[in-house]
């Protein structure tokens, strides 16, 4: 029996860059029970299945762990309860570890307690409560939401701790550096900096040492071991001299202490983790605001009419919930009561709010204007828009940039690399240096480690890339990979469906234009009748005209649908066709010339013309449009300024196509083009070299969509074509096509300028720190100052990613 699959999200801690995320993907490699997994380092997390989830976990956990990382777990303490004997706490004990998403339990029967660590992104306090009750006991918790809002403040407490630590170092440091390049001669003043200096290094640095510990033992290495080789020889070298000065004084030399530099080499680089932490938080943003659109607390109508607050995690299909003024709607549903006024901004990105009434659509996120009004819950939890939507961002976040495959190759052999570099100054310096060769070469050893940073290159390219995703999501862009944000910049042809994508795609009926004579009234009631059972998209139109002018059904005898050309019914003992001019040329049926002319002129403005008609002679041409998107001009005339080709492709006839083409401002058109077409279309302008993106409704263009470089699809609320596209335009808004080239430009000349940086600083910085400048100028760079543009190139490299949020599209 097969064994379900399970993925599973663990949240990591400590995985700072692109190396360390390298590391820990190595690592879950070498996890029995593990059948696939990938680190995110955008979204902290590591993506895993299984099909041994409770067991897999535990251990994939224990290697994060081993290797000096961590996952974000939360430790609780909770009551349990009807146990009445230790076989009981044995048996609970046993449940829980079994429970995915369990760490580690202790079930103590003397106390009646459990001590759970759990990893809350996969279980919380209410499953570990269900799967005791399933065995007969229970578990006494607080509130169902805490899972989340633990994490939220484990994140919390480790920021506090840093900013802690970050405060204490500076503090120790300040002295240390006055008495170091001030009062050197003071009594005791090697004594005093070494009091101060270890505090710093020994307790507010020790995380460099364990993690750096942790890397010796899996024979690996990351920015802890640069950190903890730099400062703990730096502190060791002034600790063997504050003790046994005399073994330097005895060979004719001063013995140097350089406890000010481990010391500022701790409190800037913790400095600048506080600095990155907190500039990382704002990169996420974006999913931050997405998240807070939820309400936590729901107002449910029960029978009778009687209301309840109810946290929204127990919301289920079919409810019926009351949204009062000014409320956040919890969840996707219909209106069943009621009438209001909605901002659906937040989702779709238009400003104006939108009217509801019964039968329609509201989406979770949205706020509720003035009225109030009940709806039916019909998307719940994670099936809801919001909740794709933030799904999507999410992964897009945590995706990678073909471009990032090159600075994964550099990180994982930067480190070993840099060591290399450090340990050949110190023999450079001890066979070149004279007498104070040793010292020197020590200095230039630890100024190496200290300013070699991988952080900044491995944060070069996700930092931009959770930006621009976060800045797209804000203006209603959902990108779902970093590639297509990547390529996107390269596009030079845009291919654009013109039904639901330049046009409003709901047609309607412009005008009806009888023959002379007619029976209009009877005529009605068979044009309606015969629409009522036709399938074709403009058939809808034809329905609602007449449905709004109260016409009433007639029943039809034979209906026959002729593909491609319309329909043949018979009625009263005669037969009509209803369609295209193809089909009453096929039939041999007569139009009069005036009503030829009129048609003429309704194609001439973009119309399509189908025609009622008996055996002989057209009865009525029928004018139905769909109307241009306000937007699709102005995003046609920004795309083809910023050098894009825009190509035009419809089903409708060659007079249609050519005046809609004419409006927008298009120049290339195709008409009369099958779905199928569409692909071949796309295909046939890649062959020329061109780099083609694809815009369509994400249905009935989904061949064009695959074929195509980048894919956009154009959805609004439910109806996001999200597993089409590469790019959804949730409001349908064309105009945000060019937003979107424009943030890929943006986006990639920023990962470029982070490299550029990143690279730079360690090409340049590294021969300086060995000393390659002192046999010209006798510049020797201080510890400290390394130390500082260490931290600042982490620092830089965020911040410069930053400005992606303050981009006007």
């Amino acid at each position: 029996m097969n064994k379900e699959i399970s993925t599973i999200n663990l949240p990591l801690a400590g995985v700072e860059s692109e190396h360390c995320a390298l590391i820990v993907d190595k690592g879950l490699s070498k996890v029995e029970g593990i059948t696939s997994h990938k680190v995110e380092l955008n979204n902290n997390r590591a993506v895993i299945t299984t099909d041994d989830e409770p067991e897999t976990v535990q251990k994939a956990v224990k290697a994060i762990r081993d290797l000096g990382y961590d996952v974000d777990t939360v430790k609780k303490t909770f009551p349990v309860l009807n146990m009445s004997c230790v076989s009981c706490a044995s048996s609970s004990q046993s449940i829980l570890e079994n429970t995915p998403g369990v760490v580690h339990v202790a079930v103590n029967y003397a106390n009646a307690t459990a001590q759970v660590e759990y990893i809350p992104t996969i279980t919380d306090p209410q499953k570990l409560k269900a799967a005791l009750q399933s065995i007969g006991y229970d578990l006494m918790i607080d509130e169902t939401e805490e899972a989340k809002d633990a994490l939220e403040e484990v994140h919390k407490k480790k920021f506090e701790t840093l900013k802690r630590r970050t405060i204490g170092s500076i503090v120790l440091s300040i002295p240390l550096v006055l008495i170091g390049m001030f009062f050197m001669d003071i009594p005791y003043a090697n004594y005093i900096m070494w009091a101060l200096a270890t505090p710093v290094v020994l307790i507010f640095g020790k995380q460099f040492f364990i993690g750096a510990w942790k890397q010796a033992r899996h024979r690996s290495s990351n920015m802890d071991t640069l950190v903890a080789l730099s400062t703990g020889v730096a502190y060791l070298f002034s600790v063997f001299n504050t003790v046994y000065p005399a073994y330097w004084h005895s060979k004719g030399l001063h013995a140097h202490v350089y406890f000010e530099a481990a010391a500022v080499v701790i409190a800037f680089i913790l400095l600048g983790k506080m600095l990155e932490e907190k500039a990382k938080g704002n990169t996420s943003s974006a999913i931050k605001k997405l998240m807070g659109l939820q309400p936590k607390m729901v107002t449910v109508v029960h029978h009778g009419s009687h209301q309840v607050e109810m946290p929204i995690a127990s919301i289920k299909v079919g409810d019926a919930l009351l949204v009062k003024p000014g409320e956040k709607i919890a969840v996707d549903g219909n209106v069943s009561t009621g009438t209001s006024f909605v901002d659906e901004s937040m989702i779709s990105g238009e400003p104006i709010p939108v009217e509801k009434k019964h039968g329609d659509k509201v989406f979770a996120g949205t706020i509720n204007q003035k009225g109030s009004f009940q709806f039916i819950a019909e998307k719940v939890g994670g099936d809801t828009v919001l909740a794709h939507i933030i799904k999507m961002v999410q992964e897009a976040q945590g995706s990678k940039a073909p471009v990032q495959k090159l600075v994964d190759k550099i990180a994982g052999i930067f480190v070993p690399i840099v060591m290399l570099i450090a340990i050949l100054s110190l023999v450079a310096w001890v066979i070149l240096g004279g007498e104070n060769g040793f010292t020197q070469g020590l200095l230039a050893l630890v100024t190496v480690l200290v300013i070699a940073c991988p952080c900044a290159l491995g944060l070069a390219t996700p930092t931009a890339i959770m930006a621009g995703v976060g800045k797209g999501a804000e203006n209603g862009i959902l990108i779902k990979d970093a590639e297509s944000l990547e390529l996107a910049k390269k596009v030079n042809a845009i291919v654009l469906d013109k039904t639901g994508t330049i046009t409003e795609g709901k047609p309607e009926v412009v005008s009806i234009h009888w023959k002379e004579g007619a029976q209009i009234e009877d005529l009605s009631h068979l044009l309606f009748s015969i629409e009522q059972q036709s399938e074709h998209p403009l058939a809808e139109a034809v329905v609602r005209y007449f449905k709004q002018k109260a016409v009433q059904s007639i029943p039809l005898g034979h209906f026959e649908s002729i593909t491609g050309k319309g329909v043949k019914v018979e009625y009263a003992g005669n037969n009509y066709f209803l369609g295209s001019p193809v089909l009453l040329k096929s039939e041999n049926i007569n139009i009069e010339p005036a009503m030829q002319q009129i048609a003429n002129e309704w194609l001439n403005k973009a119309y399509t013309v189908i025609w009622l008609a008996d055996a002989t002679n057209a009865l009525a041409a029928i004018a139905i449009a769909d109307k241009i998107k306000e937007s699709s001009v102005q995003a046609v005339k920004a795309l083809q300024e910023a050098g894009i080709e825009v190509y035009m492709l419809t089903g409708d006839n060659q007079f249609t196509a050519k005046a809609i083409a004419a409006q927008i401002g298009v120049n290339n058109y195709k008409a009369e083009v099958l779905p199928a077409d569409k692909a071949i279309f796309v295909k046939q302008l890649q062959q020329q070299g061109k780099i083609v993106a694809m815009v369509g409704d994400g249905i009935n263009d989904s061949n064009a969509l695959a074929q195509a470089d980048v894919s956009i699809a154009m959805g609004k609320g439910s109806d996001i074509a999200m597993d089409v596209a590469k790019m959804t335009i949730i409001s349908s808004d064309l105009s945000r096509i060019p937003k979107a080239i424009i943030l890929s430009r943006k986006t990639v000349a920023t990962i470029k300028q982070n490299l550029f940086w990143a690279f730079i600083y360690n090409v340049i910085g590294i021969p300086i720190a060995a000393g390659v400048l002192y046999p010209f100028t006798g510049f020797l760079l201080n510890p400290m100052i390394a130390g500082a543009a260490m931290a600042l190139s982490s620092v830089s490299v965020v911040s410069n990613s930053l400005r992606l949020k303050w981009l006007k599209l």
